[in-house]
């Protein structure tokens, strides 16, 4: 008697499509990622107010975040600072403004300050006096809502 043998290979689908789709999906949500967190330092509490709102509309193209801790220390992107050591990042930050195109002023660049509820407002007048030497002229002070967590 003969006994039948049967194929026993695996079908296997192409991959190709779906691998594409994932990358596709991935480049999607980079894109689309807000990384305003990363502009978040730990180290700094928003002093709260009730006269604190969202900001309206879509946010400035050209935005320089700057932040200050309870001692009244300097913090832009990862980096602490000295007055002087911002007024040579805003310099930098100026140059780079020039350099785009077209051409940047300063003075269209919006300023983000974030600082700590207890710092010495003498010591944010003097982040504030830096930048308009460097002729950045737009600032906001961001507070946190009173009541919201």
């Amino acid at each position: 008697m003969k006994i039948a043998s049967h194929n026993t290979s695996v079908m296997e689908g192409d991959m190709t499509p779906m691998i594409d789709m994932s990358f596709q999906l991935v480049a999607f949500l980079m894109v689309l990622v807000n990384f305003s967190a990363d502009d978040v330092s730990a180290r700094v509490v928003l002093p709260e107010s009730e006269l604190a709102r969202p900001p309206e509309g879509a946010p400035a193209e050209n935005r320089i975040i700057i932040q200050m801790d309870a001692a009244g220390s300097i913090i832009m992107g990862a980096e602490s600072l000295t007055i002087d050591g911002l007024k040579t990042k805003l310099s930098n930050e100026t140059y780079l403004l020039s350099t785009h195109t077209p051409p940047d002023d300063p003075s269209d660049a919006l300023v983000i300050v974030r600082a700590h509820k207890d710092c010495q407002t003498g010591k944010v007048q003097e982040v504030i006096k830096a930048c308009q030497e460097k002729k950045f002229d737009h600032f906001v002070l961001r507070a946190k809502e009173k009541g919201s967590s």
